[in-house]
């Protein structure tokens, strides 16, 4: 299957899934942030997953086809995902979470780490998120709630050039998206995708909002191989608060410090994150 296969969903034991598929050879779990869905956990792939693996590529729970109810906390969360690989029988997995989806993935581990071959932690916490909301998550809400408004927000999403504007406040950070076509293409993408179907994403983020502004985690527990993967400037979660925390709260978990880098900077450091994650999981023992 392709990078833009067709999402399915499948009844697992624990209840109904949706994900897209692409590519070959062993499993790699991509786990979405916050307003996601299978579309952006495939452009989490597409970004960062060498040639030779399998991208499973998710809508976690309250997102598009995979129903909340139930499934709030991370901990219910990963068992979904751990009933998915299951259900397909691909047997251990590498897993890769970008932003709201890292609780998850963390719980993945926790709970299930016979069939968790390595996290790749991009952007996430390390536990309660205190800085500020963006405005445009409250601008997002609402126009998830007046469709009207949605409509109004859309065709300013058509320009990537505005995209990535309003995705990035480093000048810097700007111009090396804007002159990597592939990254340039892939975030236009994101940011259309974020302005699509909101209604089907708010629960979802509304969770993740509150998960990830109310719940530490047993990092010092994480037994499987992990890479971190964080922005220096991060803005909504910070390096030092988040991203350092992590690689050194891990047992062996291995920092690629994106210098300079903002809360999406593996559009702008595509180039050095393609290669730490490359690195990492060609590293990763046998399955």
């Amino acid at each position: 299957m392709n990078a833009g296969s067709t999402p399915c969903r499948v009844e697992t034991s624990l209840g109904p899934v949706e994900y897209a598929a692409y590519g070959d050879g062993p499993p790699l779990l991509c786990l979405h942030g916050a307003m996601g869905g299978h579309d952006q956990s495939t452009i989490l792939g597409r970004l960062l997953a060498p040639e030779g693996w399998r991208v499973l590529a998710v809508s976690r729970p309250g997102y598009l086809g995979t129903p909340l109810g139930g499934r709030e906390a991370p901990e219910t969360q990963a068992d979904l995902c751990a009933a998915l690989l299951e259900h397909l029988d691909v047997g251990p997995a590498a897993v890769m979470a970008v932003s709201g989806g890292g609780p998850c993935a963390v719980h993945l581990a926790l709970g299930h780490p016979r069939l968790t071959r390595g996290l790749v932690l991009v952007s996430t916490c390390s536990g309660r998120i205190t800085e500020r909301l963006p405005l445009a998550w409250h601008m997002l809400r609402l126009a998830a709630r007046f469709p009207r408004l949605g409509a109004m927000l859309r065709p300013k999403a058509a320009s990537p050039e505005q995209a990535v504007k309003r995705g990035f406040g480093d000048p810097a950070s700007r111009r090396a998206v804007m002159n990597d076509p592939e990254a340039l293409a892939l975030f236009a993408e994101l940011s259309a995708q974020t302005r699509s179907r909101l209604g089907e994403r708010l629960a979802g983020t509304v969770n993740d909002v509150a998960v990830t502004r109310s719940r530490d985690y047993p990092l010092e527990d994480v037994a499987v191989p992990t890479l971190v993967v964080h922005g220096t400037a991060d803005p909504h979660v910070a390096f030092a608060a988040h991203g350092k925390q992590l690689a050194e709260r891990i047992p062996g978990a291995r920092l690629a410090a994106l210098n300079g880098g903002e809360h999406a900077a593996i559009f702008s450091h595509r180039g050095q994150a393609q290669q730490a994650v490359a690195a990492f999981l060609s590293g990763l023992p046998d399955a």
